[in-house]
């Protein structure tokens, strides 16, 4: 049911459900003055859970691009004993900012999945089950929105955004298909792009797991967002705010988002680079973190009947040290 107004938000804000929401509370361990920034607040799931466990010296940051997070945050701040304090924009600038300003942290976290308020707004162009204006952006300052990548970019690029960023099989013929219409009639819509995605691949298809516009959608989201790129800087970013000791949590929902996650840790736990032949090692390779979690976190069963949306999130944890 659609609400509006602070009754939505209220509404929204009490019943909103994080994933893996235990397991990231029990993996951050956070204590009672710890400073924490949740680098993707949302509507403030994961932020209530981890507030029952800081006390008055703590410090809260909640970081998210989409303005309408900023009244989930006045609601969670509102009833907090320790310091609250909102950013606005991507988390990988905010971080950089506060890392630059000598800021540091001793829990980050990031949830990177879309959350319940931008897919169940059908306005925002997130979803593939409401007719709604091709927008796709989380920022509503961005420039770049689906309807433009669709409509402007070469059939080659789109062609790579659905192969790369949504894993595709069909990918090309989704883009041959859509450079084909589109010199017919400008997309603007979400379901525009939904019928020809639809007549684009082999029949059979159509009616396989999931939505036959799932993985499309979600490519276009990615590059409107320019995600990954994102979660790149972030990391880098989210590593030099943390203090020793530190603990830097992330919930990936796809495969892509996954591998950047698991390579970054990898390559901070200063494994030798050196060629094997060398008799001692020169490269100078120092450990920057260690592994919580030596395989990724998922959800229950229980969690994924409750909450279907669950069932690709993995969860990784590392520690400064």
């Amino acid at each position: 049911m659609q609400t509006n107004g602070m009754e939505g938000l209220t509404q929204d804000f009490a019943v909103h459900v994080p994933v893996l929401a235990a397991e990231l509370v029990g993996l951050l361990d956070p204590q009672p003055e710890d400073t924490v920034i949740d680098c993707t607040f949302g509507a403030g799931g994961h932020a209530r859970l981890l507030a029952r466990l800081l006390g008055p010296q703590a410090m809260f940051i909640g970081v998210d691009r989409d303005p309408v997070a900023k009244g989930y945050f006045d609601l969670f701040a509102r009833h907090q004993p320790f310091r609250c304090r909102f950013v606005q924009g991507n988390f990988a600038d905010a971080l950089e900012d506060l890392d630059q300003n000598g800021f540091e942290a001793d829990l980050i976290y990031m949830d990177l999945g879309v959350s319940s308020m931008q897919l169940e707004r059908p306005e925002r162009g997130f979803s593939y089950s409401y007719n709604a204006p091709l927008d796709m952006r989380m920022d509503p300052d961005n420039p770049v929105t689906a309807k433009k990548l669709v409509n402007e970019l070469p059939c080659q690029e789109l062609a790579h955004i659905f192969k790369t960023y949504g894993e595709e099989r069909y990918a090309r013929q989704i883009a041959r298909r859509v450079c084909a219409e589109r010199e017919k009639q400008p997309y603007e819509t979400t379901l525009q792009l939904v019928d020809t995605i639809k007549t684009a691949i082999p029949t059979p298809a159509r009616f396989g797991a999931g939505h036959p516009a799932r993985r499309v959608f979600q490519a276009l989201r990615i590059a409107v967002n320019d995600e990954l790129g994102s979660l790149a800087r972030g990391l880098e970013n989210a590593l030099r705010l943390l203090a020793p000791g530190g603990r830097l949590a992330v919930i990936s929902f796809h495969s892509l988002e996954d591998r950047i996650v698991k390579q970054f840790f990898a390559g901070r736990l200063g494994k030798c680079k050196c060629p094997p032949d060398l008799p001692r090692c020169v490269c100078g390779a120092e450990p920057e973190v260690r592994l919580i979690t030596r395989r990724p976190v998922s959800p229950s069963a229980e969690e994924v009947s409750e909450n279907p949306r669950s069932q690709s999130a993995r969860l990784r944890v590392a520690e400064k040290i």
